[in-house]
């Protein structure tokens, strides 16, 4: 998910009560005929949906904005047509594996030690990281630029120091 807040969708296509692979078919019909940056939102109950979405989207060069879990217990997933510009990264630092604040408390340490304007990735997978994050960005003044949804509960998160 890249930091475009899928606010609103071009397309809706609710696909729920349809077994997999018939939700990433029916999408692709209709993703095919997007121009390009714009967003559709695929309605699914089918488990398998999103493993089949995020490997599509990887393979397409396409981007899965966010994941909603709906009321009902299906899943919305905004789809974004094109890739996203992501920012070039100085360093990396892969936390999956490590729960909150772990990632948060790494990621100061390492922002710390690199120049004003240079660019961290983060990578976790833990379950709240991406709350604690922005909120933790948001009340020190570091710069969020991006979010990306890499699936399975994974996120890369740039950020830099102001």
């Amino acid at each position: 998910m890249s930091t475009d807040t899928p606010n609103k969708a071009d397309i809706v296509l609710d696909l729920k009560g349809l077994s997999c692979p018939a939700p990433l078919v029916g999408a692709k019909r209709l993703f095919d005929d997007l121009a390009e940056g714009q967003t559709l939102l695929l309605v699914s109950d089918c488990p398998g949906t999103q493993d089949d979405l995020f490997a599509w989207a990887k393979q397409t060069g396409n981007q899965v904005l966010a994941t909603v879990k709906n009321p009902d217990g299906s899943h919305g997933f905004y789809i974004k047509k094109g890739k996203a510009a992501l920012p070039k990264a100085n360093a990396v630092l892969d936390m999956r594996g490590t729960t909150c604040p772990g990632p948060i408390v790494e990621g100061r340490k390492m922002l710390a030690a690199m120049a004003a304007g240079e660019v961290l990735e983060l990578i976790s997978n833990c379950p709240g990281v991406k709350d604690d994050l922005v909120s933790w960005a948001h009340s020190t003044g570091i710069k969020l630029l991006a979010t990306v949804e890499l699936g399975g509960g994974d996120f890369a998160f740039y950020m830099a120091r102001s």
